[in-house]
């Protein structure tokens, strides 16, 4: 009896034949691409993009809610840190509820749990109900971004699923590059409760296009049955006390403060058991085995320093100019809609140049890199007299780099697999995408604040040393000063913190350069990695009309760079699995790949 051809990344997979258990079932077959199910991947995107607009406003505005809701400094960041915590988490598992529900079920559940919590937070009578509604938004939020790489996979033609990735670029570049815009207008014109309210009419019309749209597969309850309860048990709480303890540890001082050490040390803990028990479970969250591909590990180390990346891009200028100039969100406004409008073109322009089989997505990559370690080498001439404007350049770049980036990063994750292991990519991929996130928010607070105490103390240092030669660099303010405050000990202590503000300010504008120079490293070690990790992948095509006048024996055509194996194997227990894998890696073109990759 003839049975189907193995995968080559079926013959990776660890453990005994007992252990692997049965593998996951083909979906159902995917309907034909239609105006309707445009409209529905449209409520998809629409319902990744508020739920990534929920997560950057209320972090933008995060001071204003604070004054707003009565909460000091310390009680707001937990706000971010508790959403952010269980919206990395939920990434993780949503691929697999989606499976067992359906993703139209599932991604219409969670809109509406996020509109109904965003609806209450205003209101909510307690700081420990603010606190537990916080969480529950940021389940619902988290399972949404899964869903759209799920969709983008299945229901997208081949002609066009570059474009469709190109979609869920939007996400990473995009999406958080509008928080600041949002959160200025928002706040300035309809008032702080909106902050939580502003989801709430995308939610309604995301809801609309994905229930008219999307097709609704038939439930699959009986995966319960092999349901992963030690991984949810494990990973659940690994994943939450992670990211809080990256998103509070610098405010807490690290390893000083006993909880950011419980946290950590146990989170780790648990991580570890979490991935060793998905190696072994039949029917498992992730498919770690999947790391064994080339492209899927460089797709995901490079997606985590391309997020670095994204964050310092935007978080820097910002950080100057409030600090610096004294900016309100509103008035840094036209600086994010400069690097976020534009990439609603250059977007589509990287997809369709990707798109061509004659172009390698990994020089595409490289030149991305290239372009982004330019734009934070214009950035380290920063100084006192930059404003606004002055960052124009460094945009222009991003808008170009950022798309160059991401768009190869998401074709090297997704065509060099089998379809079956679309759900396992896209949970392994957001999560990785959310904890790149809190690392990028915890590396930034760090090198802001130590490269700002080193700046603030050896600029004092020198002053010190040199406060004769340079005559005491606050004797202008002292003669400014003199006629308006006889008094000599109310002058004295005037004029020394006007010195002190000069000396933080210096000290930010260094510390500013500091972190371009340390973004430029980033890119030159991905750019290092990717000149020989990652092999090449050809982006998907529809059929020719020739392929079905083609003998039946003859092997399918090589679509995505992935080896298929010959239609007529017969793998029978081990032993014919093992001379199946042995005739497969025996035909795999190492040499050309290699010489192509260099």
């Amino acid at each position: 009896m003839r049975t189907k051809p193995i995968s080559p990344l079926q013959g990776l997979s660890s453990g005994s034949e007992k252990n692997r258990g049965p593998g996951p079932t083909l979906p159902p077959a995917s309907p034909l691409f239609s105006l309707r199910l445009a409209v529905g991947l449209c409520g998809v995107l629409l319902a990744v993009l508020l739920a990534g607009f929920n997560e950057h406003v209320t972090e933008g505005g995060l001071a204003d809610l604070g004054g707003a809701l009565h909460l000091g400094h310390d009680e707001a960041t937990w706000l971010t840190a508790l959403f952010e915590a269980f919206n990395i988490a939920a990434m993780a598992f949503a691929p697999w509820f989606a499976v067992t529900f359906s993703i139209r079920r599932l991604s219409l559940a969670m809109i509406a749990l996020a509109a109904l919590s965003a609806l209450w937070l205003p209101f909510c009578p307690t700081l420990g109900t603010l606190y537990l509604t916080r969480c529950i938004q940021g389940i619902a939020c988290g399972s949404l971004p899964p869903l759209l790489m799920t969709v983008a996979l299945r229901y997208l033609p081949p002609n066009i699923k570059i474009y469709g990735l190109g979609a869920y670029a939007l996400t990473s570049t995009f999406g958080p590059n509008l928080g600041i815009p949002l959160t200025g207008v928002i706040f300035e014109y309809a008032g702080w409760y909106w902050l939580f309210w502003e989801i709430i009419p995308l939610c309604v019309l995301s809801m609309i296009a994905i229930g008219w749209g999307l097709p609704q597969d038939p439930l699959r309850l009986e995966r319960f049955r092999q349901f992963d309860w030690v991984g949810m048990l494990t990973g659940l709480p690994a994943i939450c006390f992670l990211v809080i303890g990256l998103v509070e540890g610098d405010r807490l001082d690290w390893f000083r403060s006993p909880l950011i050490t419980h946290l950590l040390l146990g989170g780790s803990v648990l991580f570890i058991a979490f991935l060793l028990n998905e190696w072994h479970h039949p029917l498992p969250f992730f498919r770690i085995q999947l790391l064994s591909s080339r492209n899927v590990s460089d797709s995901l180390l490079t997606l985590t320093g391309v997020l670095i990346l994204d964050v310092a891009t935007l978080q820097v200028p910002e950080v100057f100019l409030t600090d610096v100039h004294h900016y309100r969100p509103i008035q840094i406004t036209p600086l994010a809609l400069r690097l976020a409008l534009p990439q609603l073109i250059t977007l589509p322009l990287v997809a369709a140049l990707c798109n061509l089989r004659r172009v390698d997505c990994r020089h595409v990559l490289l030149l991305g890199l290239g372009l982004q370690a330019l734009s934070y080498f214009l950035g380290t001439w920063i100084d006192f007299d930059w404003v606004r404007d002055n960052f124009d350049p460094t945009m222009a770049l991003q808008t170009f780099s950022q798309p160059m980036i991401v768009i190869p990063i998401l074709m090297l994750a997704t065509l060099s697999l089998q379809p079956t292991d679309g759900p396992f990519i896209s949970g392994m991929f957001n999560m990785t995408k959310g904890f790149a996130a809190a690392i990028a928010t915890a590396l930034l607070s760090a090198l802001l604040r130590r490269r700002e105490q080193y700046h603030s103390t050896m600029l004092l240092d020198h002053h010190g040393g040199q406060r004769f030669l340079l005559q005491s660099l606050n004797d202008g303010a002292r003669r400014v000063l003199a006629p308006l405050l006889p008094d000599p000990a109310v002058l004295k202590h005037t004029s020394t913190v006007l010195f002190h503000d000069d000396i933080r300010t210096q000290a930010i504008i260094l510390t500013c350069a500091d972190i371009y120079v340390t973004m430029i490293g980033i890119c030159a070690a991905m750019f290092a990695l990717n000149l020989f990790l990652p092999l090449r992948v050809y982006p998907p095509s529809a059929p020719r009309p020739d392929q079905s006048a083609r003998k039946p024996s003859s092997p399918p055509e090589q679509v995505t760079g992935v080896f298929q194996p010959p239609a007529g194997a017969r793998p029978v227990g081990v032993l014919a699995r093992m001379a199946l894998a042995d005739r497969v890696l025996k035909n795999l073109p190492f040499r050309k790949i290699r010489k192509t990759s260099l």
